[in-house]
């Protein structure tokens, strides 16, 4: 299904629900509603202003609160459990994975998250808090403790024996997880060589070892990387010991790479990932103030940079016309090279060994695209003013802005990475500033010494 087809989808069965809310027939809407996908559910959910969402939500059939919340982002998820009783809480748990338990665990207020944890039993609220115990971005937080291991010293026969015993195997397995008696992780054993190689072959001679574990520690976008490098299903998680923990399946990793699109497009803006489009007025300008209020001090300080000069442009009405021109195209030249880099540092593709030469190389760029706009630019304002003096200096506040803005954006992102601010979100408003600032200082400045 294509994402028009999707968004067309989401709207027949807004429409369809709210004909029906509308005629008085809940059990026909109740009925429609729990008809569809708890991840359809959800997609319905975010779709609707406040009011409505909780009026869908009290048609939702208990059994499904469960998936459904998984499925709902961070924001919309909190305020449908704001109400919900605590019991509607501990049955909407019952059946989750161990990871999304401990992710909506996390989610859940604090006075009613050691409440849940005690309505668990034992065995499952160890697991819980095993997982709780590393960090939401990192492997141990995504994994799942739901493994099935096998020894390397039994025959696959044994093994199948083994499964067969059990009934069921978790979701998303596609290894068998191979370890010592110590639960040292030594390899995995694939479902696929275990139904198509003689059952008399032993475990340790045909097991994988090209599989590394995925150490705990690890962050989330490291493991998405490392899944997508590999082309992995799933993958073993271990502590320091090499002793297996979980595992990490691909369901866990397609949800990172989507948080990650996410961040960097919301990011973008001085917004979270998990914004809710349809949340009330007061939480949403407050969240959106602060970026807004940064953005007017920077503007303030281009705004006082031109009121020193402010001779020049009464002299020079030339200037006023064209000095946006300078502070524009730095702005798209620095947020190009901002964003090529801030993605390269997600990736992983930018360390200590290349980032002098990622600099330089940007800064030859900023150079090259300055001269060849700044002649396009100084020709434009010669013929429109007819003045050659115009013409060349705004071709040298353009390549000098230029070159500024390359070296900002490449640099920007990589400052702010280590003083442990994510470029995702300061990244455009410093940049914005250097290049407005730099821009019309460096144009006005030309400007009083070579046409006044």
């Amino acid at each position: 299904m294509t994402d028009t087809d999707h968004i067309e989808k989401t709207e027949s069965q807004i429409q369809a629900l709210s004909q029906a809310l509308e005629n008085g027939a809940m059990q026909n809407a109740r009925r429609m509603l729990n008809e569809l996908h708890p991840a359809e559910i959800a997609d319905l959910l975010e779709s609707l202003p406040y009011s409505q969402r909780n009026l869908i939500w009290d048609l939702v059939d208990p059994d499904k609160d469960g998936d459904v919340l998984l499925e709902v982002g961070d924001e919309v998820r909190a305020t449908l459990i704001h109400n919900m009783p605590l019991q509607d809480l501990v049955n909407a748990t019952e059946g989750m994975d161990v990871d999304d338990l401990a992710d909506f665990i996390q989610a859940l207020p604090d006075r009613v998250t050691g409440q849940v944890l005690t309505s668990l039993d034992t065995q499952r609220r160890r697991r819980v808090e095993a997982v709780l115990s590393y960090p939401e971005d990192s492997a141990g937080g995504l994994m799942n403790t739901d493994t099935i291991t096998v020894r390397h010293s039994v025959t696959l026969e044994v093994v199948l024996r083994y499964l067969q015993r059990l009934g069921e195997i978790p979701n998303n397995t596609d290894n068998l997880i191979v370890t010592t008696r110590n639960n040292r992780y030594l390899g995995v054993l694939p479902l696929s060589t275990l139904l198509t190689t003689d059952p008399q072959m032993y475990v340790i001679d045909v097991m994988n070892r090209d599989i590394e574990a995925i150490p705990a520690e690890t962050e989330d976008d490291d493991v998405a990387r490392i899944f997508e490098d590999q082309n992995l299903l799933s993958a073993p998680v271990v502590d320091d010991d090499m002793r297996l923990l979980g595992r990490i399946t691909i369901d866990d990793v397609v949800d990172v790479i989507r948080d990650e699109a996410d961040h960097s497009v919301m990011g973008r803006a001085g917004l979270s990932e998990e914004e809710d489009l349809f949340a009330p007025v007061v939480p949403s300008s407050r969240r959106r103030a602060l970026w807004l209020g940064i953005n007017l001090i920077t503007a303030f300080m281009a705004s006082w940079v031109v009121s020193n000069f402010e001779g020049t442009l009464e002299k020079v009405v030339a200037i006023a016309v064209l000095m946006n021109v300078v502070a524009s195209m730095g702005g798209i030249a620095g947020t190009q090279t901002l964003t090529l880099v801030t993605r390269g540092i997600a990736l992983g593709q930018v360390s200590r060994n290349n980032r002098s030469w990622l600099i330089s190389k940007e800064l030859i760029v900023g150079l090259f695209n300055g001269a060849i706009w700044a002649g396009v630019v100084g020709a434009i304002a010669w013929l429109w003013f007819d003045d050659t003096n115009i013409g060349l200096v705004i071709a040298a506040a353009m390549i000098i802005n230029l070159v500024v803005a390359a070296f900002s954006g490449a640099a920007i992102p990589l400052m702010l990475k280590k003083m442990g601010i994510d470029p995702a979100i300061a990244g455009s408003v410093v940049l914005t500033t250097i290049t407005d600032i730099v821009g019309l200082f460096v144009f006005l400045g030309l400007a009083t010494l070579f046409l006044l």
